[in-house]
């Protein structure tokens, strides 16, 4: 591990003040010190947050909830406010990692987790998300739990958060305090990043940049949602696939649907052609099929993954089923 420096923060104005150009905010430290002891992440400074007063779980001005960047994923995920008005998000924390582990990473350090690319672990082998311009060794390797859409010769990982598909799902918004002082919200859905030509952004933050909280909208009409992680195995594992579905219930027909999915793509991946034809249809398996087809229309294989895609198609139908009450 490379020797580093180490301030603590006891309010965000000083935290942004303390933070060097080569520095990193450090919380629950679930997954920046497992990647400093692979001498993947190497910054010079670690500015402990922990003490920061933005761990609270409240509802906000809107009607929604404010989920504290600092609450703990456990905390969260067993939340009154979060269990009764967003059970999609409480599945979906819960099929994250290990209990220990829950209990000790944070809602703004779940958002930045950085992908498990074996490759991206691997100081030995090529990967433009450690070093731009050195290749990507997943591309013509070991693909099977790699990326079907959205990636590019630069970069075929895959996001690894299950929080976060939720999230997209429920069209959250992230709060940022600037290093300007200055506070703005980003749709979730355009806080990450696909590689594109540049793979070492995962998400669109400023440099300086910190991350207070995570707003969630008011809840309309009653609706139904469901949360599915598909994996090699029912313990702690990373997704293969999953689905976050949530859509609202008029009548006999389908309102507002959204659907989000992780371990596709280098972030989580809204089916927004899916939903556009999902809104105003009867909840039936046709219909449910119709939409799995039309959110998997561009995907693509690599060499060792294309049950991905069949897979991910049952997946939808499955967890829109289940939202349904009926899988």
């Amino acid at each position: 591990m490379k020797p580093f420096t180490f301030s603590r923060a006891t309010n965000q104005t000083e935290a942004i003040k303390l933070l060097q150009a080569n520095g990193k905010f450090i919380a629950g430290g679930t997954n920046i010190v497992d990647l400093m002891k692979e001498g993947v992440e190497k910054p010079s400074q670690l500015v402990d947050i922990q003490r920061l007063p933005i761990s609270t779980i409240q509802a906000n001005k809107s009607g929604g909830v404010s989920l504290g960047a600092l609450a703990k994923n456990s905390d969260t995920a067993n939340h009154p406010l979060i269990r009764s008005k967003y059970p999609l998000l409480t599945q979906a924390i819960l099929a994250g990692a290990s209990g220990q582990i829950r209990n000790m990473a944070t809602n703004g350090g779940n958002l930045l987790q950085r992908t498990r690319c074996v490759y991206f672990y691997d100081l030995a082998m090529p990967c433009n998300k450690r070093e731009a311009g050195s290749g990507c060794g997943a591309l013509e390797g070991l693909n099977k739990n790699h990326a079907i859409l959205g990636w590019s010769d630069t970069c075929v990982a895959t996001f690894p958060s299950d929080m976060s598909v939720a999230l997209a799902a429920l069209d959250a918004k992230v709060k940022v305090l600037g290093k300007d002082g200055k506070e703005r919200m980003i749709d979730f859905v355009n806080f990450h990043r696909l590689p594109e030509k540049d793979a070492t952004k995962d998400n669109n933050l400023n440099a300086g940049d910190l991350i207070t909280s995570i707003e969630l909208p008011k809840t309309g009409l009653p609706t139904k949602s469901h949360y599915l992680k598909i994996r090699n195995r029912a313990s702690y594992a990373f997704a293969l696939v999953s689905v976050a579905v949530i859509y609202e219930w008029k009548g006999n027909m389908i309102m507002n649907p959204r659907i989000a999915l992780g371990g596709v793509a280098h972030k989580p991946w809204r089916a927004f052609e899916a939903e556009k034809f999902l809104a105003g249809k009867t909840a039936t398996e046709e219909n449910f099929k119709q939409a799995a087809e039309i959110a998997l229309k561009d995907a693509k294989a690599l060499s060792q993954n294309a049950y991905k895609i069949t897979l991910a198609k049952r997946a939808i139908v499955r967890v829109l089923k289940m939202a349904n009450g009926k899988g």
